[in-house]
């Protein structure tokens, strides 16, 4: 059995898009079982700093807004190659590309985030905190327009602010505005307003 409860996750993935291809994604990683780890200051700025060191280890990577919450991190990142990024990504691929989706292969967002919890996980264990853990896989939406990219922008740098609203706040008390307004746009049900993808 996982940390988190999970005896198994199954991988979903957006079908036919290739993961490496440029696009702009907005990631949500949480830790084992939610709890509350990054109410110690010392594991949020650790978080922090792994994140912003990203593009140093993936150069194809550019960060956008992110925020390390109490027991998760929200972020909006693109994968970039000579051409740039393109919002409207298309959602078809090529057999070639075909293991991308099946493994976190090279330049794509599971190698990214897989490596980046991995680097977070043995720092805070370097440090004494050897309880510290991620819960398995992460959440990602792939976003396609500019309006949606704004407005889950603006929804990071407010995020601390309505942290008692939040899906992921184990003392919720109520609904959350953008999370009802991210579901009907995109259509989405379950717990998650993203989906959940196999890190590695």
């Amino acid at each position: 059995m996982s940390l988190d409860g999970n005896k198994r996750r199954r991988s979903i993935r957006l079908r036919d898009f290739d993961y490496s291809q440029e696009a702009a994604y907005f990631v949500t990683i949480c830790t084992a079982r939610r709890q509350l780890f990054f109410d110690q200051p010392a594991l949020r700025a650790l978080a922090d700093d792994c994140w912003k060191e990203i593009p140093d280890h993936h150069p194809n990577v550019v960060l956008d807004e992110w925020i390390v919450m109490p027991n998760h991190v929200h972020a909006v990142l693109f994968l970039e190659n000579r051409r740039g990024v393109q919002l409207n990504a298309p959602t078809s691929r090529n057999e070639h590309n075909a293991r991308s989706r099946i493994s976190p292969a090279r330049h794509t967002l599971g190698l990214v985030v897989r490596t980046y919890k991995a680097a977070v996980t043995t720092s805070a264990r370097r440090r004494g905190f050897d309880w510290f853990a991620w819960q398995r896989n992460y959440y990602e939406h792939i976003i396609r327009n500019d309006e949606t990219l704004n407005r889950i922008r603006e929804y990071i740098l407010t995020n601390p602010l309505s942290w008692h609203l939040d899906r992921e706040n184990p003392l919720r008390q109520g609904d959350d505005e953008f999370d009802r307004w991210f579901r009907g746009q995109f259509k989405i049900k379950g717990n998650s307003a993203h989906t959940n993808v196999k890190d590695g």
